[in-house]
């Protein structure tokens, strides 16, 4: 049997990608039209390149919401920090 409890933490695969690829697949699917057509191979060829350079599926989300936010990333929103109140 190859089954074994430590295999229980590996990822799903489909084909030679990670399983999750498969719903911008499932979008052309639904939605067959191009522009889905291209943003499944387009997200399909991302997270390729993203797993031969050493990231996960995980750790390449991660990476790309770190990329979009930027280095400055305050703990509090800015709606949410106390302002100066002059009771006079």
């Amino acid at each position: 049997m190859d089954t074994h409890w430590r295999n229980t933490q590996k990822s799903a695969r489909f084909f030679s990608l990670d399983a999750r690829v498969f719903a911008a697949i499932l979008l052309f699917l639904v939605h067959a039209k191009l522009w889905t057509f291209a943003l499944a191979i387009l997200c399909m060829l991302i997270f390729w390149v993203m797993e031969r350079k050493g990231l996960s599926f995980d750790s390449s989300l991660r990476a790309l919401r770190a990329w979009l936010l930027g280095r400055h990333r305050p703990a509090l929103l800015k709606e949410r920090k106390r302002r100066w109140i002059d009771f006079g």
